[in-house]
């Protein structure tokens, strides 16, 4: 993904797409081809959505970490 294309990605509109896909392939009423498609474009949008988290956890380690280096945190799981 390109900088300029990224500066332009909307993580909410992506997720609510997402989501829309996801509610009309469990509707059931989508033909094959249609599900074939709508799977597709979810999961470029799955994508996506990944790495814009993945930036935004990069920047964070960066913002987090005073003297510039960017330790990674340990997360306890909660489970």
């Amino acid at each position: 993904m390109t900088k300029k294309k990224q500066a332009s990605f909307d993580f909410e509109k992506a997720l609510e797409k997402l989501e829309e896909l996801v509610s009309s392939m469990e509707e059931g009423d989508l033909t094959l081809e249609d599900s074939l498609e709508a799977f597709e474009k979810g999961i470029k949008l799955t994508r996506e959505c990944q790495a814009a988290l993945k930036e935004a956890e990069q920047k964070v380690q960066v913002l987090i970490s005073e003297n510039g280096d960017t330790t990674e945190l340990e997360f306890k799981d909660d489970e």
